[in-house]
């Protein structure tokens, strides 16, 4: 098979002419670049840079091109020099399919889009920027690591399926997952083929995984007892449907926040719902309509989400958010701070999650031990106008 070193030999010109010629990257006198045109028709050869190429523009053996691409191998700095101008100068890529055959790896990375309500949008079409967020800082650390994220659907009825047939296919390394669950099949099915994954959440305390957290516990807890240290004594929440980790997690910290005062919550205040707007909206309806000595002064919400709707309804009743009803989020989405009056939320340390998320999983794709491989991280409440003024009703 023909190179540009033949080509460029048979039509007499310099191998960077013969690039330029056949690249148009550069202008090459008319009769040359004809001459080459006319020799690589004859040779049935199509411009492609291969390692053969570069050195024999750098005057280098192969061998040394790949211990300078890999740096696999001591190389002069003047010899490295050399051969990354030859590469700049040809354009050379390397071949990431033949480099991942000689190292067993697809330098990829599979995440499943598995829930497009929790994902993209809520049933109110509002948008969640948190998980966003997530998967751009994730996306970033593993780009740091040579790695990319390769997108895949998980099929609700059969979700381990789709894993199973990237594993199969030697098409990922790995695995990053979100939205656990308790007992989460992904998880078991993961553990028993022993493949590496790292997960934003909990499944089951007796298994033995990578995971990192957010306590939501503690999160909750400080955000309701700051609504009872602001004087709000009748303190609500709206949390999602019971049998999820973090939801249930989420209210047994405001269980705490409430023992810890001496305090016992009124059972009519603690309500489950859908993570929605429309839903948050309708249910702080029913407990605003509760009798005036009941009627909580403060919200604490599983969610910006809900959040939002809360705030709607009682701007709608004719009271005013932050002074007759305090409101509290969680995940401090972007439009927390622009809201009026701004919601007071806890904050996430995302970038932290994805970035610890990414080192325990290529620890284990490099059969690195993990001795601290279940990682709980602390949310921060930021006070904003939604619940600064403290109640003095």
């Amino acid at each position: 098979m023909a190179t540009l070193k033949d080509v460029a030999q048979k039509a007499g010109v310099p191998i960077l002419t013969a690039y330029h010629a056949l690249s148009d990257s550069q202008p090459v006198d008319a009769p040359q670049k004809q001459r080459v045109i006319e020799v690589a028709a004859q040779l049935r050869y199509r411009l492609n840079i291969t390692l053969r190429d570069v050195s024999a523009l750098a005057n280098v053996s192969v061998a040394t091109i790949s211990y300078v691409l890999n740096n696999s191998a001591p190389v002069s700095p003047q010899t490295r020099r050399r051969v990354l101008d030859a590469i700049d100068a040809l354009g050379y890529r390397p071949n990431i399919t033949a480099r991942n055959l000689k190292t067993a790896r697809s330098r990829m990375i599979g995440y499943a889009w598995h829930n497009v309500y929790a994902w993209r949008k809520v049933a109110d079409g509002y948008v969640n920027a948190l998980l966003d967020h997530f998967l751009y800082s994730v996306t970033l650390a593993a780009e740091a690591c040579g790695y990319r994220l390769l997108i895949f659907v998980e099929p609700p009825d059969d979700p381990v399926s789709a894993y199973e047939e990237l594993i199969n296919t030697n098409r990922v390394d790995g695995f990053i997952i979100s939205g656990t669950n308790q007992d989460d099949i992904r998880i078991r099915r993961l553990l028993d083929l022993r493949f590496p994954f790292s997960s934003f959440g909990r499944a089951n305390d007796s298994w033995d995984f990578a995971y990192v957290d957010v306590d939501g516990a503690q999160g909750i807890e400080s955000a309701t007892s700051h609504l009872l240290a602001q004087g709000h004594h009748n303190v609500a929440i709206l949390g999602w449907p019971e049998g999820s980790l973090s939801g249930d997690a989420r209210m047994r910290g405001y269980g705490s926040a409430f023992a810890a005062a001496g305090k016992t919550p009124n059972k009519a205040w603690i309500v489950h719902t859908t993570n929605s707007i429309h839903h948050a909206y309708e249910e702080t309806g029913n407990l605003l309509s509760m009798p005036e000595q009941q009627r909580p002064s403060g919200i604490v919400c599983f969610s910006d989400t809900m959040a939002v709707g809360a705030m709607r309804r009682i701007e709608d009743e004719g009271l005013r958010v932050g002074v007759d009803v305090a409101v509290t989020g969680f995940d401090d989405d972007p439009i927390a701070s622009i809201l009026r009056p701004a919601l007071t939320s806890l904050q996430q340390p995302i970038d932290t999650i994805a970035a610890q998320m990414i080192d325990l999983l290529m620890a284990q794709i490099d059969g690195q031990p993990l001795p601290n491989h279940r990682i709980m991280l602390a949310p921060e409440l930021i006070v904003r106008d939604s619940s600064r003024t403290p109640y003095r009703g």
